[in-house]
């Protein structure tokens, strides 16, 4: 495959290569040994870079250590935003900014190691599009492995994407997809779908993800289960054809029971007597009815949030960024 496209546009504007774009939220006792790693890997690559930090409304030390790190090399710029919007689209927000001609996205837990990068670099030169860390081995928890593996089949089967297996949002992905991503307005953002939906050359890179360096995951359970809900409703009307099964079925059993009941009475010429039965069916439905419509009501909330046409998310200060300069 060819090397990838630089413009004369790019050069003359003096664009890094590379930009890599960092979410953080309370990872003050990670961010020093980051900077460290990165840094130093990034410099080994040879390439003009840049680093662009998303606070996400961070509760600890993180803002001042951010600041600090520009002050000392202004490569490492920041974005603050102005409350927690959530990791996905803390992820948009630096695409928005970043100015590289290949964009890495990747966590600032350490969990996604800055080693690699060298490597997804070498592969995006060969002409790939975007290329995609996939996860071989995870240093976690066997409840969050069987979660994890648990949602990324489902999401397979169920999805009209083909979405590939264990890869997250680490990834290096050219200006091509990134100016692709950016010009996509919707709200509830799941940027691994996004990534797969643009298409174009894609490939993945198999590496170890890392146990967390230090401090407790900020994902919890409830914020996996409401991003795996975003991933299966934003790219697939499964949960829709499901409703609308589930009440065919329904109504081909209260008419097979209806016709029994019909051919109870007039050939045996007896009353049907079933008061608990009858308790049951209308308890079972109204749970039925009151799914569905929470199921309905997902999507419709979806389109509510869209056609509200909010921000995705407000900066409040930037070091090293002109909040009105995104990148292009």
């Amino acid at each position: 495959m060819s090397a990838p496209r630089i413009s004369s546009e790019a050069v003359a504007a003096g664009r890094p290569e590379l930009s890599v774009v960092i979410p953080v939220f309370n990872e003050e006792q990670t961010l020093d040994r980051l900077v460290e790693r990165l840094t130093r890997v990034l410099d080994s690559i040879g390439e003009p870079w840049e680093v662009l930090f998303v606070n996400d409304g961070s509760l600890d030390r993180s803002a001042a250590m951010l600041r600090a790190f520009h002050e000392r090399d202004a490569r490492l710029k920041s974005i603050v935003l102005s409350r927690n919007f959530g990791h996905q689209v803390a992820i948009s927000c630096g695409l928005d900014f970043a100015r590289g001609h290949g964009v890495i996205v990747m966590d600032g837990d350490l969990q996604d190691p800055p080693e690699v990068l060298p490597d997804l670099v070498r592969t995006w030169r060969e002409g790939w599009d975007v290329v995609y860390a996939v996860r071989h081995r995870r240093k976690e928890n066997v409840f969050k492995r069987a979660a994890y593996k648990t949602f990324y089949w489902l999401l397979r089967r169920v999805s009209y994407l083909d979405i590939p297996l264990d890869s997250g949002d680490f990834s290096l992905i050219d200006r091509r997809v990134v100016d692709l991503l950016k010009s996509m307005p919707e709200r509830n953002r799941f940027v691994r779908g996004l990534r797969t939906w643009v298409g174009l050359r894609q490939t993945g890179f198999e590496y170890a993800r890392a146990a967390r360096f230090a401090g407790e995951s900020k994902y919890s359970f409830t914020k996996l289960l409401r991003l795996a809900f975003d991933g299966l409703v934003s790219y697939s009307y499964v949960p829709l054809r499901v409703v609308s099964n589930i009440g065919l079925l329904v109504s081909l059993t209260a008419l097979a029971y209806m016709t029994y009941l019909l051919l109870a009475r007039l050939l045996g010429d007896r009353t049907i007597q079933g008061w608990t039965s009858t308790v049951v069916i209308v308890l079972f439905l109204g749970g039925i009815q009151l799914l569905s419509l929470g199921i309905i009501g997902e999507y419709i909330g979806r389109i509510f949030d869209e056609v509200k046409q909010r921000p995705h998310y407000v900066v409040a200060e930037s070091f090293g960024i002109a909040p009105d300069e995104k990148g292009s």
